[in-house]
């Protein structure tokens, strides 16, 4: 359960001495008062989020939110796009985990700035976190900031950071029906990278399928099909950051 949304069961399950999965289940729910409490967490997060859009468009920094589930490739991604593009562009990186700075540190041999947020418990990246994770990067004017979330497809969704774009990352080892699974992150997004294409001779994969089911879920979705891993097909990745910095 995240203990900061209170997303999943509301009831704390713990591990029984036969090791059976055993639940603590009052029957007097205040249904109603977790609901409200949601409701104000999330207005709360809206407004800072403003907050955070006010100043990326202050300083002219094109902020992108990147989401996946893990395993996805948005490190791997975010270590490709800085090499190619950090004569030109200015990188700023707030990498958001549970646990450890493992993304950090591989992003900190870029040369980019990079701020770790562990979450802990938490599922996801909040308005707040970044808040504070932008004072101490203090990102340049006309910089680029990559705000990557934590892997979650779910609850990262009902979070805005005060982005421009939400970028959401799938692996072509994930399936095709993902956005089917989970269309409010995918609906939500306006960016779709299709990573991990070096894999497709060795899978079972459809991907006039899986760009089906996008347009089922969001036909707005720019979509790019690539690999981070080898840099086949990140040169129209690149072209769209570039011009969107411009655009600025």
């Amino acid at each position: 359960m995240c203990d900061t949304c209170g997303c999943g069961s509301e009831h704390e399950a713990t591990i029984g001495k036969s090791g059976e999965q055993t639940h603590h289940h009052p029957h007097d729910h205040p249904h109603q008062h977790v609901v409200e409490v949601n409701k104000n967490l999330l207005h709360d997060n809206d407004l800072m989020a403003e907050r955070n859009r006010g100043y990326f468009e202050a300083k002219n920094i094109l902020a992108l939110n990147l989401v996946s589930s893990p395993g996805a490739g948005k490190t791997t991604l975010l270590e490709k796009t800085i090499a190619v593009l950090k004569k030109e562009l200015r990188f700023y990186v707030i990498a958001g985990d549970q646990q450890t700075s493992n993304d950090a540190n591989r992003i900190h041999q870029t040369g980019a700035q990079v701020m770790q947020v562990n979450t802990g418990m938490g599922c996801h990246l909040d308005a707040d976190m970044v808040h504070k994770a932008l004072k101490k990067l203090n990102p340049s004017d006309q910089a680029m900031v990559m705000i990557e979330n934590v892997g979650n497809l779910v609850c990262p969704a009902l979070f805005d950071l005060g982005e421009a774009h939400r970028i959401v990352i799938i692996s072509v080892t994930e399936g095709e029906d993902k956005p089917l699974k989970y269309p409010h992150m995918f609906a939500s997004s306006h960016i779709c990278i299709i990573n991990k294409t070096d894999l497709l001779p060795h899978l079972s994969f459809n991907m006039d399928q899986l760009r089906e089911n996008l347009k089922q879920v969001n036909h707005h979705l720019e979509v790019f099909e690539l690999s981070a891993q080898t840099g086949e097909g990140l040169k129209p990745w690149l072209d769209w950051l570039e011009y969107q910095q411009a655009a600025l």
